[in-house]
């Protein structure tokens, strides 16, 4: 088997200029020759901001950049014709596609409705700090512009459990509208906010069961108008597991694809609910490892105070290996972001050595490790600021490494607080395969370690170029690896 690597093909600053799916088909193959063999794309519908949304303010799902609405025909990636065209690129390329699934709310209604509803505490979303009363709400999605080409569902308040704003009377506040389907929210696994079914603008209510139906629908004619091979689910903490039990079921069933599948269930500090979720949905995807990615954002602040050993503790790919997709960022946790949780660029390297170099989990690496990024935007101190983030250098090597080398049994040696390291044996499918990995956050550091007494009196090098000098392996399998200060190495045959 080779090891498999997914990017994430955009970050969120990414320009609204309608290029990304023709870069996607300029750059197919190439991404497959450095070692990629799965993109994640963006949000492929109309969002309520047009060309200017990055589509996780889902207008209309059936608009890919089609219909003349929301200020465009084209959204911010392109049109719907290039994303086909994207999409065939990719998979003439030997690329997996994946497409990113927005499900848990709409915005930018045409038009607003008298509405019953309770005003909740927007910090315990269960208490209701008024008795029912009307307010105008922006729930009536009729979609004039399309006039009900592939689908002529309309949408009006029994679909949505909750809206933020009332037009009557300009106010926001978070407003529980009291439909058939019942009063409050629906039941979600996670308790923050007391009940956080409502994350934003008009959250859709999956207790309707025309709703269920419509999103199944809409799901197949996806994919059989656009043909990914897999799906990145977002905001699934927001919604009810068995919504997505049902629609992943019938997906599946329909279309005859295992149809790969992870989820955005974004608890960094909360391995317990992503756990309570995974047996919810009975392993029918794999999850962000979003731990994993918070002790990479620690680790990088706390420099040699971080214990190093620990860097694996409380993590999905530490429990739930199988199920566990792990990174170093995403567009959520970049800068300026509201769950910004960034890594800082010393660590980068350590953090991918990390995730592509051994052998648990699904590594998904991100856009502006590979293209770089820079950009403004305001904080939240109200100003704005200048991003730039550089393309990482070590991360071709690392891809290469991960698709050559990075094989054979693990033997983990996370038995010092500022330098821990990690063989690979190799396997007799990859040739010159067998790895060691050093990596410190303080000083020099050198780790003995085995790797087997097939490399007895071979001579390994650095394949990242950070440490000089050559090791030979002694009779036993066994050699002095070492690495820079606050550096990674791998050490490899020198071949």
């Amino acid at each position: 088997m080779e090891n498999h690597t997914m990017l994430q093909y955009f970050e969120w600053y990414y320009p609204e200029d309608g290029s990304l799916w023709k870069k996607v088909k300029a750059d197919a193959a190439q991404l497959k020759e450095k070692g990629i063999d799965a993109i994640w794309l963006p949000p492929a519908h109309k969002g309520m901001e047009g060309a200017k949304s990055t589509g996780y303010d889902s207008y209309d799902l059936y608009d890919l950049g089609e219909f003349d609405q929301k200020g465009s025909v084209a959204t911010k990636y392109g049109t719907k014709d290039e994303f086909i065209a994207a999409i065939t690129a990719a998979k003439d390329a030997g690329l997996q596609v994946y497409a990113d699934i927005v499900l848990n709310h709409l915005g930018g209604a045409d038009e607003h409705e008298p509405v019953m509803v309770r005003k909740v505490n927007s910090e315990n979303r269960n208490e209701f700090i008024s008795e029912p009363f009307e307010i105008e709400a922006y729930t009536k999605f009729t979609y004039p512009a399309r006039n009900g080409k592939y689908s002529d569902f309309k949408w009006d308040f029994q679909c949505f459990t909750g809206v933020d704003y009332d037009a009557r009377t300009e106010e926001t506040g978070v407003y529980s509208i009291q439909n058939q389907y019942g009063e409050g929210w629906a039941d979600v696994l996670d308790t923050e906010n007391g009940n956080y079914d409502y994350l934003m603008l008009t959250d859709i209510d999956f207790r309707n069961p025309a709703v269920r139906e419509e999103l199944k629908r809409w799901g197949l004619w996806f994919y059989k108008t656009a043909g990914f091979d897999g799906l990145r689910l977002d905001a699934i903490k927001h919604m009810p597991a068995d919504f997505y039990n049902e629609w992943l079921d019938f997906l599946r069933a329909e279309t005859g694809q295992e149809m790969f599948t992870v989820g955005e269930y974004w608890s960094p500090n909360d391995l317990e609910s992503m756990l309570k979720y995974i047996e919810a949905t009975n392993g029918r995807m794999s999850l962000f490892d979003a731990c994993l990615q918070a002790n990479f954002s620690r680790a990088s602040k706390e420099g040699n105070s971080f214990d190093l050993s620990t860097i694996m503790h409380g993590t999905l790919v530490e429990s739930r290996p199988e199920l566990a997709v792990t990174l170093v960022e995403n567009h959520d946790t970049q800068p300026l972001q509201s769950l910004e949780q960034t890594v800082e660029p010393w660590f980068r390297a350590h953090a991918y050595a990390l995730i592509l170099l051994r052998e648990a989990g699904y590594p998904c690496i991100f856009y502006s490790d590979v293209y770089g990024s820079s950009y403004t935007d305001t904080g939240t101190d109200g100003f704005d600021h200048e991003v730039t983030m550089e393309a990482m250098p070590q991360l071709e090597n690392l891809l290469a490494l991960r698709k050559s080398r990075a094989y054979g049994y693990q033997r983990d040696y996370f038995d010092f607080p500022n330098c821990i390291g990690w063989t690979r044996e190799g396997d007799d499918e990859h040739e010159h395969s067998g790895i060691a990995v050093v990596m410190s956050n303080g000083d020099e550091g050198i780790k003995r370690m085995e790797i087997g007494q097939k490399f007895s009196g071979k001579k390994f090098i650095d394949h990242l170029g950070h440490a000089q000098g050559e090791i030979f392996i002694g009779e036993d399998g066994w050699a002095d690896f070492h690495c820079e200060a606050g550096s990674v190495s791998v050490w490899s045959i020198a071949h």
